[in-house]
């Protein structure tokens, strides 16, 4: 399951990495080289194991990234952010494919209800500061969630758009390292994955959701080639900031 059309030949395994002394540019050009399973390999198997963590939304792509986790080591921890304003279809697909993966620890998180009482008592948080609720429903629990884990694993891709045009397939991110193993894959590789593996859609993709978030600020994407036009529709926003050190911090 890859977007290229010829598999390179077996790496030579890394060696032990130290995340905070990691020079990012020679891993990049050490990486390379490796097709995305292999990448995954490379990163949850041989040099980081037991310090790697994924994240995923179970949104609309996210079963390739899961299938290929659940191929190299379903126990790899998966942690998955319940907002309280989650569609119910979302936490179906959740379920369903953690079933048909065979994942053994997905961390469902939530926003601390401490915080929720402080911030949003009203739960209307997200109609006039839609930056603070998505740091207090997901970056702020997110942050505790990955407390002793230093690679991070997400799904974005450069088919996104926005800031993700450019998006390399290593990065640092305050003081994680961050692996984006898809970000150089395009919507045919995703659709010709989704086909080839028989793994079922999120229920709102035949709604015309290609981009599936908290539904008080998702919309059918209604065309246009933007795979995330529905997400904070009319408005300048395109993410919910746990991307970056910044978007983590504390309110204040």
């Amino acid at each position: 399951m890859s977007p290229s059309a010829s598999a390179p030949p077996e790496p030579t395994p890394l060696p032990p990495i130290v995340p905070p002394s990691v020079n990012i540019n020679a891993l990049d050009r050490l990486l390379a080289p490796l097709n995305t399973e292999q990448l995954l390999r490379q990163v949850i198997v041989d040099a980081f194991p037991d310090r790697t963590v994924v994240t995923t939304s179970f949104g609309a792509e996210s079963a390739i990234l899961l299938a290929l986790i659940a191929g190299i080591d379903p126990a790899t921890p998966v942690v998955f952010l319940d907002t309280g304003y989650l569609f119910a279809q979302t936490l179906s697909y959740r379920d369903r494919l953690v079933r048909h993966l065979g994942l053994t620890d997905v961390r469902t998180v939530a926003p601390d209800p401490a915080d929720l009482a402080r911030e949003d008592p009203s739960g209307d948080l997200h109609k006039f500061d839609p930056d603070r609720c998505c740091r207090l429903r997901k970056a702020l629990p997110l942050e505790k969630a990955l407390a002793g884990f230093d690679v991070w694993i997400s799904g974005r891709k450069r088919f996104h758009g926005g800031e993700r045009a450019a998006l390399p397939r290593v990065e640092a991110d305050g003081r994680f390292l961050k692996i984006n193993p898809l970000a150089d894959w395009g919507e045919d590789d995703m659709a010709r994955a989704f086909a080839d593996a028989g793994l079922p859609r999120h229920p709102l993709v035949e709604h015309g959701f290609t981009s599936v978030g908290c539904f008080p600020c998702t919309e059918p994407s209604g065309g246009g080639g933007y795979s995330r036009a529905g997400r904070w529709a009319g408005s300048d926003k395109t993410e919910c900031g746990i991307h970056g050190p910044k978007g983590r911090g504390a309110l204040t």
